[in-house]
């Protein structure tokens, strides 16, 4: 009988290319992986892999055995939603990811509802970058994971993911309270050009847009600092250290010394949720989604409410959006 776990990891090496690669998206060492394609190599009587150069590569058998693989980790993927799918009810675990102003700005409300209405469902979040959670979907190590991409700059997704929106997240320029620029209704991005930048990490999604667009209106960034949260690039603005792009979406309360202003053609994070298509049956796949999308028309209904009584000038009444259907 061939061994799931070890088909699984010969699967990994043939989508990523290298036993080290494929230890660090299973989450196991180099050594554990070698174990395991030896077991599947004596089990096959087949050889799986060879030298290739410093690398290796499959051999025809390795090959022919990966897309078999592929094929019996779907078939298992499946069987697992058509059994959740009968039981009729979300239950058990759920492993779920998030960039980190989702996973403050949206699960809080979302868990909340899934504990309420579903007590025999296990959500597990984990805060992840959005590269590292398609991934994360792609192997199976997450169920549902929500990501991001930008107006100008669409993310990767890879064949057989199925996706739903959750909201339209607008991003302002976040500048210290002196600067020349914070009374300002309306900014454009050219006119920071002679501004140091604080971005987030290089090589992250986030930054590569940052550089990106800036370098399309023609300005070419001069990032002094970098820092994963945006409460920490908060906090360097209001020591007067630099601007940077601020998105709304979990945000929070904006610390003194720091002012916010929109941009005159406005910046957007579309914030959606993946999981693999072959879940789609799973009940618990469909329940989380539909409560981040309430959570995400919760949060959209709010910043409806802030801009209109930014506008009038006194409180306003905005009637939440009907749930968005839920769409693969």
């Amino acid at each position: 009988m061939l061994n799931l776990d070890r088909l699984r990891t010969l699967s990994a090496i043939a989508r990523h290319g290298s036993v080290s690669a494929a230890a660090e998206g299973l989450h196991v060492t180099t050594s554990a992986v070698s174990q395991q394609i030896a077991k599947l190599e004596r089990e096959t009587g087949q050889q799986l892999l060879a030298k290739n150069g410093r690398g290796i590569r499959l051999t025809d058998a390795g090959r022919l055995l990966a897309d078999h693989a592929a094929r019996i980790l779907s078939q298992v993927e499946l069987a697992q939603a058509d059994l959740e799918a009968h039981r009729g009810q979300p239950v058990g675990e759920l492993r779920m990811g998030a960039f980190p102003t989702a996973a403050r700005g949206l699960f809080p409300s979302a868990l909340a509802a899934l504990r309420a209405e579903h007590p025999q469902l296990r959500p597990r979040l984990r805060e992840i970058e959005p590269d590292d959670s398609v991934r994360g979907v792609v192997r199976g190590d997450l169920d549902v994971a929500v990501v991001l991409d930008w107006y100008n700059r669409p993310l990767s997704l890879p064949d057989g993911l199925a996706k739903a929106p959750l909201l339209d997240d607008p991003s302002d320029v976040a500048m210290p309270s002196d600067h020349p620029l914070a009374g300002r209704q309306f900014v454009e991005l050219e006119e920071f050009a002679d501004d140091e930048w604080i971005s987030w990490p290089q090589a992250e999604f986030c930054h590569d847009w940052l550089v990106f667009t800036l370098r399309g209106k023609g300005v070419e960034p001069r990032i002094a600092h970098m820092a994963e949260e945006h409460h920490t690039q908060l906090a360097l603005i209001a020591a007067g250290l630099g601007v940077a792009v601020a998105p709304r979406l979990g945000r929070g309360p904006v610390p003194d010394g720091v002012s916010v202003v929109p941009v005159r053609h406005p910046m957007r994070r579309h914030v959606y949720a993946i999981w693999r298509a072959d879940a789609d049956r799973r009940p618990s796949i469909r329940a989380a989604v539909v409560a981040l999308q309430k959570a995400g028309q919760a949060v959209e209904a709010m910043e409806a409410e802030t801009e209109a009584a930014t506008a009038t000038g006194g409180p306003a009444h905005q009637i939440p959006p009907h749930p968005a259907p839920l769409t693969p």
